[in-house]
């Protein structure tokens, strides 16, 4: 990793991370954060950020999303998947994907704290419900209103990861 993660003395505002071959996580600016988590970092350095996140707000109402990882399954998504809507409030709730380009909601999952299957600390759980209930989402907010997770697959010992994720 290039940069610094303390905050700066005068503004509190975390300075932009640095990890590498214009892999940019900057709480500042969204879209550079969005567009480096979907275009420039590696799937080792979007496992770097997401141990470097702490759990942080959970979502709450209508949210962007793009599969960042595998390739094949990112050029494919959008067809699919647009998203995420939460009905959440501090300690969680539920939430229901948006699906296809229309938005219509489906595929329940409740929204609650749980260790992280990566490193056991705090994350927001996403426990589907079926007829996904073998599908198991885990996110942490990495810079202000953007969360990034992976979507595994439970019913494998250990856990597969299917796919990354990012939501704004």
């Amino acid at each position: 990793m290039v940069g610094a993660s303390s905050s700066t003395a005068d503004s509190g505002v975390n300075p932009p991370m640095d990890y590498g071959g214009g892999c940019v996580i900057d709480p500042a600016n969204r879209s550079v954060t969005i567009d480096s988590l979907r275009s420039r970092c590696t799937l080792q350095q979007q496992n770097s950020i997401f141990a470097n996140a702490a759990r942080g707000a959970v979502p709450m109402g209508v949210k962007n999303g793009w599969v960042t990882s595998p390739a094949t399954t990112r050029a494919i998504a959008p067809a699919f998947w647009i998203g995420k809507t939460f009905y959440t409030g501090q300690d969680g709730g539920y939430v229901l994907n948006r699906l296809t380009g229309a938005g219509f909601e489906g595929l329940r999952a409740n929204v609650y704290s749980g260790p992280a299957i990566t490193d056991g600390a705090p994350t927001w759980a996403l426990d589907y419900l079926p007829p996904v209930a073998q599908i198991y989402d885990e996110i942490r907010e990495i810079t202000p209103g953007v969360w990034f997770g992976y979507s595994w697959q439970r019913d494998t010992a250990p856990p597969t990861l299917m796919l990354t994720f990012a939501l704004a």
